[in-house]
């Protein structure tokens, strides 16, 4: 209705024009109401106005009729721009045009330009010597007073100035106090009720260059505007669409092409690669073997690597620490002891101290404290002792510094692997304690690579750990035990026997207990690659032998011989 309204306006049909003000007020409540404030504003603005009867007499219908025209007959937004901004200079004799349109919530400078003359110019290419199209928020402009803009976004009001110098209300705005500008416009372009943007136009030649005439003039040019950017809009975003996926769907033809061509070229090394396959499968089963025991050292080597560091960087951190708290607790505990004897001293000597002595002795529980302090330097003792002993296992264990054959004391070894598997070992809610047994022989040191060894009785011992885990509930009648035994042979072997009275396993089991990857605990508790390991440690790397001898639910033992 208000675009057929203002069509009739465009053609000159003022008896229409009338009749639809008096049969629809209320669709044309909008329009008839921004008049009626365009006319208040104005006359508050010092502008003659004439009355409504005449209004169809100054409009100049042939240039609204090809404003109408003009703008309808863009779709693309870059001519739009340009074409709307030199219709509002020429039409309303600016000497700056800014158009701001509203995206996502927010206010951008699409595009704007100025004359640099003196003079309004005549030649209509001249407006366009100056258009830029900038596409930048109007927050991050210093070219336009952000202050006056907003409130029109806000209100969707518009504001004419015939001498903005000497507007109160906006003299806080920095554009407005810096350039001093005389003649302003700022009205909204509204289409349907919906704000699409805002026209900014200046005047700097003269004061109350916006007339009455030229607002009634530049509301047309407005509302067609309007229509013309939301389709230029519409368009715009097709455009880009279509672009895109013109893009795409080339690009997705290229790459179809190459791999076609790719797939040829495949395709002529298919029949040779698959003969060079039929040969290569005839090796693939000695592959697979060596494959295996490569992967079995590579993981060997590496898990050593990593433990090893690990454990030999805790222990260092911490037996520092450990080594300045353990010297220090012989001076704390001789230190306490002298002053617990001055203050024995002072109450033989002092039996009846003044009334604040009394009062703090009896807060602090002296005597309670005089016997308690000694107690708790001693169990402080005692745990320093605890963890220089397991920061000594720990670094026992990993021996990084002794990747080489040397001469070490086995017991050692199997010390601090038993030290490290303590928290395994002892007991917990539900569970028994696994009791250890050790019988040690009289052993020599032994030459042998110290890091590979103590991961072998880790293995082992940890296997034992493992298979006695259901005895260890406390309604078995049976008590979890695990028994080292050393000795030396006759022909100058080192034997290394562990026991454990478990459930013992089947000749079946017994059989594969070596084998690269095979377990028989649950997917994730197992890699099948300890024994393996251990087994090619002892029989490759010192030359011994490891022996398996178990009976089911009598036990299983594990003999270690290495060579002296």
């Amino acid at each position: 209705m208000i675009e057929a309204y203002y069509g009739y306006i465009n053609w000159g049909a003022v008896a229409k024009v009338r009749d639809l003000e008096k049969r629809y007020p209320q669709l044309l409540a909008t329009v008839l109401v921004s008049f009626s404030e365009k006319k208040h504003l104005l006359s508050s603005s010092s502008y003659t106005h004439s009355s409504e009867s005449n209004r169809e007499n100054i409009l100049d219908l042939a240039t609204v009729l090809k404003v109408s025209q003009t703008l309808s007959g863009e779709v693309k937004l870059e001519n739009l721009l340009s074409t709307l901004i030199q219709l509002m200079m020429e039409n309303a004799g600016a000497q700056k045009c800014a158009l701001i349109l509203v995206k996502d919530q927010k206010l951008i400078l699409e595009a704007m330009t100025h004359v640099v003359d003196t003079v309004i110019p005549t030649d209509n290419n001249q407006y366009l010597q100056n258009f830029q199209r900038l596409q930048v928020p109007v927050l991050a402009t210093q070219e336009l007073p952000q202050a006056l803009i907003n409130y029109v976004w806000r209100t969707q009001k518009f504001q004419v100035f015939d001498d903005a110098t000497t507007e109160a209300t906006w003299v806080n705005d920095s554009y407005l106090k810096q350039q001093q500008p005389k003649s302003i416009l700022c009205t909204p372009i509204i289409k349907q009720g919906k704000l699409i943007g805002i026209i900014y136009l200046e005047n700097n030649l003269t004061t109350g260059a916006f007339t009455a005439e030229r607002l009634q003039l530049l509301e047309m040019i407005t509302t067609q505007a309007a229509i013309s950017l939301e389709n230029a809009l519409l368009y715009d975003t097709l455009e880009q669409k279509v672009e895109r996926r013109t893009l795409q769907l080339n690009e997705k033809n290229q790459t179809l092409a190459q791999t076609l061509e790719e797939l040829n070229e495949k395709n002529q090394c298919l029949a040779k690669t698959l003969e060079e396959l039929n040969e290569k499968n005839q090796c693939l089963g000695q592959t697979l073997k060596e494959l295996k025991q490569t992967q079995t050292q590579l993981i060997q080597t590496e898990k050593m690597s990593s433990l090893g560091q690990l454990v030999a960087g805790v222990a260092h951190e911490i037996n520092n620490p450990v080594n300045f708290i353990y010297g220090n607790l012989d001076y704390t505990q001789e230190y306490t002891k002298d002053l617990l004897n001055i203050i024995q001293i002072y109450q033989d000597n002092y039996p009846e101290p003044v009334d604040e002595v009394i009062d703090i002795i009896e807060d602090v529980e002296l005597d309670f404290l005089v016997e308690d302090l000694p107690k708790l330097l001693t169990s402080m003792k005692v745990g320093a002792d605890r963890i220089k002993k397991i920061v000594e296992s720990l670094r026992n264990f990993s021996r990084l510094d002794e990747s080489e054959v040397k001469n070490v004391d086995i017991h050692e070894g199997i010390d601090s692997t038993l030290m490290i598997l303590q928290n395994n070992l002892k007991a917990k809610p539900h569970e028994l304690e696994i009791k250890v047994v050790k019988n040690y022989g009289k052993l020599p040191k032994v030459k042998c690579y110290p890091g590979e060894l103590n991961q072998v009785f880790m293995n082992i011992i940890g296997n034992a750990i493992d298979a006695l885990e259901p005895m260890r509930k406390e309604s078995s009648n049976l008590l979890p035990q695990i028994t080292i035994t050393t000795k030396i042979e006759t022909e100058n072997q080192v034997i290394i026997q562990i026991t454990d009275n478990g459930m013992g396993m089947s000749e079946t089991v017994q059989k594969r207990i070596f084998d690269p990857f095979y377990t028989t605990k649950e997917v994730g508790k197992g890699t099948g690659l300890g024994l393996a390991i251990s087994y090619q440690v002892i029989v490759e790397r010192h030359g011994g032998k490891l022996e398996c001898i178990s009976t089911p639910q009598k036990g299983t033992e594990f003999i270690i011989s290495i060579p002296l």
